[in-house]
């Protein structure tokens, strides 16, 4: 294989003292404070008929395991098993305490003060690209932002608008992307129908925020702006396409798809600066890959998307990172690999 400096444009090191006690149901607090008792289902599935389920609880203990690690640092080392010496990671912290499902243990500032130190860790900090968050209602948001730029030397933002707030927000629009256009750093944007979702707010209402066609009023003000549409719309919407196609007499059926929707955006040309990511979807390898190939056939459209994982979100999937790093880049050669895992990349941060 040739040398490629691999960078992994969307990966997560908070963990479980970083999320609310009963996110996403109460019951969960019980699996956080006694792990055997995750254990004890998984064991009890092996005498059950249902198909799958030792499996389903195999996965989520995985992901618990990780999730309840002491430090972020003790996360990044489980990732970095999976890659060359050579990679690099840009880490997107969360705030979750704004998203109504309780208090959260360790506070934002105390998660971004601890990224920092990973950073700055002299054995793997090097291979840390820090990136600091921001939920634009949270009070005092745009200090804790100027301070991570300022004094932890942080290299974008990441905004999770199914949070409780709009990718327009008047603050991002006002304080945050003036400040990343002027400095050149980019932003990452959650853009699936996944993930984390306000609890007090409808699925319509946390999707009508995601939508690609949300973050065009952001686009269009802050043209050079590097914003990164993370997930290329989600699975569910890769997999609808694959499944169900789009219908040839409804006018709103490609912009209603979200993968689609980011497709078209980018290859219109009227958004330069926009990118997009491969976390998690890609983890549906079987059926999205020959999709993905199918997208790097269209030069603009290939310009613009990245290579990122979403671990350790991921370790919920069957797939482990090392096996579909390694399936990614056999299927897609070593052009394309090196195109969306390092030349894309550095473009995006700024580097290039």
């Amino acid at each position: 294989m040739s040398d490629i400096r691999i960078t992994n444009c969307h990966i997560h090191t908070f963990t479980a003292a970083h999320a609310p006690l009963c996110y996403p149901a109460p019951p969960v607090a019980a699996l956080r404070a006694w792990p055997g008792l995750l254990r004890g289902l998984r064991g009890a599935a092996r005498l059950l008929p249902w198909e799958g389920a030792y499996e389903a609880l195999l996965r989520l203990e995985h992901f618990r395991d990780t999730g309840c690690r002491d430090s972020q640092r003790a996360v990044f080392l489980e990732v970095l098993r999976h890659y060359p010496d050579s990679a690099r990671f840009v880490v997107l912290p969360m705030d979750l305490a704004f998203c109504g499902y309780g208090p959260v243990p360790v506070g934002l500032e105390a998660q971004h003060r601890e990224l920092c130190e990973l950073s700055r860790d002299p054995q793997v900090g090097h291979r840390v690209i820090p990136f600091a968050t921001i939920h634009p209602d949270r009070p005092g948001a745009v200090a804790e932002l100027r301070r991570c730029l300022d004094e932890y030397g942080f290299r974008g933002v990441k905004i999770y608008p199914r949070l409780g707030y709009a990718p327009s927000h008047e603050i991002l629009m006002r304080e945050v992307y003036p400040l990343c256009v002027e400095r050149g750093l980019p932003v990452v944007s959650h853009c699936s129908r996944g993930g984390v979702r306000n609890r007090r707010w409808s699925r319509a209402r946390a999707d009508a925020v995601t939508d690609p066609v949300a973050h065009v009023p952001v686009l269009r003000a802050f043209p050079d702006l590097r914003l990164c549409l993370a997930h290329f719309g989600g699975d569910r919407d890769w997999l609808s396409y694959l499944g169900e196609g789009l219908d040839p007499l409804d006018p709103e059926a490609r912009r209603r798809n979200w993968a689609i929707s980011i497709a078209d955006m980018i290859e219109s040309g009227a958004y330069p600066n926009l990118f997009t990511d491969i976390s998690y979807t890609l983890f549906r390898f079987a059926a999205c890959m020959p999709l993905l190939k199918l997208f790097l056939e269209r030069e603009r459209l290939a310009s613009r998307i990245l290579f990122g994982s979403d671990f350790y979100m991921t370790r919920q999937q069957d797939l482990s990172e090392k096996a579909v790093a390694i399936r990614l880049r056999a299927a897609l050669g070593e052009a394309s690999f090196r195109r969306i895992a390092e030349t894309n990349p550095a473009i995006w941060l700024g580097e290039a």
